[in-house]
């Protein structure tokens, strides 16, 4: 029987979507470093009998050779590197294990005949936005390390589809929030540098800025639930295996929030006083970000479920 391969699987949004395949009757083989993953996420998926969990870094090619080993028919690639300012600090951090890694799970996808992935992507890729809401057409001009590494790997996809043959779902998320809807998964990043997850343990909040050209001076984001992100990956896999045709997505809600609001929502759920320091602008952060999803919801008939509201409440919920 083939297997779904999911790198990063010890990670926030990988454990929830190898959860999901896997209740949905999906035989996975998990593929971590646990380098910001944990294996207390791993020993919760092996509940399933239908899990797998392989210890391996994606910069060594022998170590992902050998989850190709079980028969895979797909991936999705959640693992690598994700924050902003530390990218901008440590670029070739960044390039080593972002694009090198993913090269060596290209060449052993090339080496196993494996055709189909779901590649975690992101809006960082667009840079400063030209208009809002950002459709996939608007120009590609990241302004941060993260970004150009992203899309470096997605021109790599779109070479491997020309050459190869190579079906691609490259799906660009905004800012996913929330936990499992079970609350088994949620955000556990260290050191934490997600909005959502800093407001709620209500210690030290930075915000870094509150004089951009926006209505309250602070950033404008578009925040996706973790849950509708997993939806939207389920069912790029089920459109590949259907259409045998590469695609590229936008997942946002096409609505945003700035800094200071999703304080104020976190303050009305939580009823606790949230205390804030501002600090000065990061390198690498774009005034604001809204997506354009609706290319996802007509080609995938996707649209994100949850509200900001409770996609928080969950956070809430599992950080407790």
């Amino acid at each position: 029987m083939t297997n779904i391969l999911i790198t990063g699987s010890a990670g926030y949004i990988g454990s929830i979507c190898t959860q999901r395949l896997l209740e949905e009757g999906f035989d996975v083989i998990g593929f971590d470093n646990l380098s910001t993953g944990y294996i207390e996420t791993i020993e919760k998926l092996k509940k399933f009998n239908n899990f797998k969990f392989i210890k391996g870094d994606l910069k060594n090619f022998e170590d992902i050779k050998k989850a190709f080993e079980n028969e895979i028919s797909a991936v999705f690639h959640f693992a690598g590197y994700s924050q902003v300012a530390q990218s901008q600090k440590e670029p070739l951090k960044y390039y080593e294990n972002n694009v090198c890694g993913a090269i060596n799970l290209f060449k052993a996808m090339e080496l196993f005949n494996v055709k189909k992935i779901v590649f975690s992507s992101t809006a960082s890729i667009y840079g400063n936005p030209i208009k809002i809401p950002l459709d996939e057409n608007h120009p590609k001009n990241p302004i941060n390390t993260y970004g150009r590494t992203k899309l470096i790997i997605e021109n790599i996809l779109s070479d491997l589809d020309n050459t190869q043959g190579v079906k691609s779902a490259k799906l660009r998320y905004f800012n996913a929030c929330g936990a499992s809807d079970n609350l088994e998964f949620g955000e556990g990043h260290n050191p934490e540098t997600h909005l959502i997850p800093n407001i709620l343990k209500n210690q030290n909040l930075k915000v870094y800025g509150n004089n951009y050209n926006t209505p309250d001076g602070t950033c404008i984001r578009d925040y996706i639930d973790v849950e509708d992100l997993v939806d939207a990956h389920i069912l790029a896999l089920e459109y590949l295996n259907k259409e045998n045709r590469s695609i590229e997505l936008n997942l946002g809600t096409k609505k945003g929030y700035s800094v200071k609001e999703i304080i104020d929502i976190a303050q009305n759920l939580t009823n606790q006083n949230i205390k804030y320091e501002i600090c000065p602008r990061r390198e690498g952060d774009p005034e604001k970000l809204i997506a354009d999803s609706s290319k996802a919801q007509k080609i995938l008939n996707w649209k994100p479920k949850r509200t900001i509201e409770k996609s928080i409440e969950k956070a809430f919920r599992f950080t407790k």
